[in-house]
């Protein structure tokens, strides 16, 4: 009827006036249907907002540069006080390379005294180190260490002229006499003669040495270390600073032997050791020379 009158009003074809209501209905008709495909979408997570921020952080995170902390350190060594600068959140064994060519200790010979022995492993912002901390670091120099084993003059002396006397043994020579006189230790360790075992997990013990005192060989083979220890003092030797060992039974009591270490270039830098337990003899020069290179 609406489609009568205004054929009739407007003078207008119908049908052309019937094409034209058809196209206005599709129109409304499609704007419809997109409205309510956009009310049907969904907001956006929160979880994507929060990636989002994520992302935004670790990428402010990477583009930042790491900043070090210094702290300024009292370093004493033989009553020397040295200043140092070092990170914070570096570790003891970092520290100790730092400070080889400060005191002109070698790392592996060096101890750090924060509050008690430090590791290796730990940081000094770990075990609590301040600014103007006081650290104290013990030691050795391996020209001192081996200038503690030198022999004297006249032990030079007595070396050299047992060593022109020919092929006499060890147990018998003048300056090995000494020692052996006063018999097996009584805490010696037990010897087995014509046996080969492994290094025990424990200190070789009850042994002498040149001066008659005491001394333990501890073997450290995974830092490559031979550990000389007396009552006075520990000197921790690289393997590789030992030169040559020879060794030889003793006497009437072969289950034992007499050792000398040589740190030296020379017969005169051995360090001698006595009553060793025969069947660790070998196993020890392995350790320190390998299997195919006995002196």
């Amino acid at each position: 009827m609406c489609l009568r009158y205004l054929v009739e009003a407007t003078n207008m074809d119908p049908v052309a006036v019937e094409t034209e209501e058809k196209q206005q209905t599709s129109i409304v008709e499609n704007n419809t249907e997109n409205t309510s495909e956009t009310s049907k979408q969904p907001d956006a997570k929160p979880e994507d907002n929060e990636n989002g921020d994520k992302k935004v952080q670790d990428a402010e995170h990477i583009s930042s540069p790491k900043v070090v902390e210094n702290v300024d350190l009292k370093v004493i060594y033989c009553k020397k006080k040295f200043d140092v600068t070092f990170p914070l959140d570096n570790t003891v064994a970092e520290l100790k390379f730092h400070l080889r060519d400060i005191i002109g200790v070698l790392p592996l010979m060096q101890k750090v005294m924060i509050k008690g022995l430090a590791k290796d492993e730990q940081t000094l912002r770990e075990l609590g180190v301040t600014s103007a901390s006081k650290i104290m670091v013990v030691g050795s120099k391996l020209d001192d260490v081996l200038a503690a084993f030198t022999p004297t003059r006249q032990e030079q002396q007595d070396e050299a002229s047992e060593a022109n006397g020919g092929q006499e043994p060890f147990s018998k020579q003048k300056m090995h006499r000494k020692i052996l006189s006063k018999g097996v230790p009584e805490d010696a360790m037990p010897g087995i003669r014509d046996a080969k075992e492994p290094l025990p997990p424990f200190p070789i013990s009850g042994m002498l040495n040149k001066s008659g005192g005491k001394v333990r060989l501890t073997f450290k083979l995974e830092m490559d270390q031979v550990w000389i220890g007396t009552k006075e003092r520990t000197d921790k030797l690289p393997m590789s600073s030992i030169k040559g060992v020879v060794s030889e039974a003793i006497h009437d009591h072969e289950e034992y032997h007499i050792m000398a270490l040589q740190l030296g270039p020379t017969e005169a830098s051995r360090y001698w050791v006595y009553w060793v337990p025969a069947q660790y003899i070998d196993s020890i020069k392995d350790a320190i020379l390998g299997k195919w290179q006995y002196f």
